[in-house]
């Protein structure tokens, strides 16, 4: 399983998310975003229907009625009530939850950094996990150390 970390340093979560998002569906794939704030879900729900005029990418809660059918399920724990096989952590804490998934993207900023190079450390031991790290540069991402 591939977890990919993403430390925010300029753009917030909502506004990262939509493009990464796009590429899961458009793979074929759905999206279970998790977050223990409902605020921030709100946020990214909105990034989400303003990907684009052509583009938004229909997303709901998981407490709302039918979240099966949701493309991008937002949600406080990794349930996937949707069938995601990808998980988006948003709110900069690690789940174990999300080694359950095919792929895992674990976003993080300043205040949650410690957590990230925590989950880092202990997901590079993991067998079976493939880790890697991207930095904002500019406004493009870049992997790396």
């Amino acid at each position: 399983m591939q977890v990919d970390f993403y430390q925010l340093s300029r753009d917030p979560v909502e506004a990262v998310l939509p493009a990464i998002a796009r590429r899961v569906l458009d793979g074929g794939q759905r999206l279970l975003v998790v977050s223990a704030e409902r605020e921030q879900l709100d946020q990214i729900s909105r990034g989400l229907w303003s990907a684009g005029p052509e583009s938004y990418l229909a997303n709901d809660h998981a407490d709302a009625p039918m979240p099966q059918v949701q493309p991008i399920l937002l949600a406080d724990a990794c349930e996937p009530a949707n069938g995601a096989r990808h998980v988006a952590l948003a709110d900069g804490h690690w789940r174990e939850d999300a080694l359950t998934f095919e792929r895992a993207f674990y976003f993080f900023g300043d205040a949650t950094i410690d957590e990230a190079r925590q989950a880092w450390r202990t997901l590079g031991r993991t067998d079976g996990v493939a880790p890697r790290f991207w930095k904002q540069d500019g406004g493009k991402w870049r992997q790396g150390p």
